[in-house]
């Protein structure tokens, strides 16, 4: 790496990457006087699909998915509504309108968009809509939509790129999948929709469009919901069976061909070997997401990246190159959540100009799924309690419970439960709380601050 002849740069920070994580850094540097630019560019997806300043959370993660899953809640409260005395049309008969919920969502996207662009202006983040490699450790090069370069200097810079969904190296993904970063602005409606991955990711979309009619099927290529408590995965799995999604287990996708009529043939492999084919309107891949490093060009800044990976290895958010520094999904090992991304964001800004020592803490942060019947949980699985202390110190108390706004409708209760992962000695010291069940989101908030 050639070293840097002028010591006097342009910025005290340069953030590549306009999402929760590098904006928060942003506003929060700007406001213990810190000269801040920020670097922003969304390469358009493999349909074409792209978005404005925010990052994922705002255009095709957390905002539109909770919005869609709301929507999808909502179909469901219109058919239980009868039975609390609400007279309506045969709730048979109401069907969701896909061209005005997908214009609805967008439009409150769009208007976060703005309201970001307008923060960023009046606070005097400077902000570029280009796209950012490396130079060396203190240069960034950012270059336009149109080609042109911009060479922008910092003492400190901060990756904050997130990362973009992957697609499989078959015959006809690129052409004709969608992935969660299409679905949100579709179009047409979706149809019947073959989702391949049984992340949380496919799990949510299979969900919310299981919820507003449409055919949704899931292919799962080993185990559902990877890295969560698995008690708790099939439990959200099987509810979701018995509200019509269908799952293909044990099974890899191996071609996708488009007919005649448009719809799209895919072919898929079981555990034996054997092939097998359907037709679908959509094919949406959550087969996981990669880390946008390499656009980075991070070895001219001497940055190392995880081989596995493609992330980036850090200690309080300060990579190998010690002016560098990373927040959000590109950091190895740590839970790719927005709230996480921000709290980061924002330590990190005042420990570099606001003369604070506090550091973030990544353990024991609630997460959930927003499956039909939501999913979530803060602290270890019974799995993961178990690797650690060994099974003999590990108690389980657990418990199934009925909602009263299930009883009406008589809706099934079989699948709400709540289990804690708990130590034998120490006092039984929880080490993880799992729930299954209405608003889990909410619920596991509170048991989050407690276990914390």
């Amino acid at each position: 790496m050639a070293p840097i002849a002028d010591q006097s740069y342009t910025y005290d920070l340069l953030i590549i990457g306009g999402g929760s994580g590098g904006l928060a850094a942003a506003k929060e540097a700007v406001g213990l006087n810190a000269k801040v630019a920020v670097l922003d560019y969304v390469t358009p997806s493999p349909l074409g699909t792209t978005w404005g300043l925010g990052g994922t959370c705002v255009n095709v993660g957390c905002i539109p998915k909770k919005l869609m899953h709301q929507a999808a809640l909502l179909g469901e409260a219109i058919h239980e509504a009868a039975t609390f005395g609400w007279q309506l049309p045969d709730p048979k008969t109401v069907k969701i309108n896909w061209e005005l919920l997908k214009t609805a969502v967008q439009n409150h996207v769009k208007s976060v968009n703005w309201v970001i662009r307008v923060e960023l202006r009046t606070k005097k983040v400077e902000y570029f809509n280009a796209l950012g490699h490396f130079k060396d450790a203190h240069t960034v090069i950012g270059v336009t939509k149109k080609g042109e370069e911009k060479i922008l200097t910092a003492k400190n810079i901060l990756i904050a790129v997130g990362g973009r969904p992957r697609y499989p190296d078959i015959p006809g993904a690129l052409e004709y999948g969608i992935s969660s970063d299409d679905i949100f602005s579709l179009e047409r409606a979706p149809g019947k929709t073959l989702v391949i991955g049984a992340g949380y990711i496919g799990l949510e979309c299979a969900g919310f469009l299981n919820g507003l009619g449409y055919d949704a099927t899931i292919m799962v290529r080993s185990i559902v919901l990877r890295g969560f408590d698995q008690q708790m995965a099939n439990l959200v799995a099987e509810e979701m069976e018995q509200r019509g999604v269908h799952f293909i287990y044990q099974a890899k996708p191996k071609k996708i061909t488009k007919q005649e009529d448009g719809r799209l043939l895919v072919d898929w492999v079981d555990k034996d070997g054997e092939i097998h084919q359907d037709v679908y309107d959509t094919v949406l891949f959550a087969i996981g997401r990669r880390a946008l490093t390499e656009e980075l060009k991070p070895e001219n800044a001497g940055l190392k990246l995880v081989s596995e990976t493609g992330k980036i290895e850090a200690t309080n958010e300060q990579t190998n190159v010690p002016n560098i520094y990373a927040v959000g999904d590109v950091l190895h090992k740590r839970p790719q959540l927005t709230p996480v991304a921000v709290h980061a964001g924002k330590l990190l800004a005042r420990r570099l100009f606001g003369n604070s020592t506090e550091r973030m803490d990544y353990t024991n942060v609630a997460t959930t799924v927003f499956s039909p019947l939501e999913y979530g949980c803060v602290g270890l699985s019974e799995e993961t309690a178990i690797m650690v202390h060994g099974e003999e110190q590990i108690e389980i108390y657990h418990a199934y419970y009925k909602p009263t706004e299930f009883f009406v409708p008589q809706k099934d209760v079989d699948r709400c439960y709540v289990k804690v992962v708990a130590l034998r000695h120490d006092d039984q010291r929880v080490l993880g709380m799992h729930f299954v069940g209405p608003n889990a989101g909410e619920v596991i908030q509170g048991f989050a601050a407690a276990i914390k």
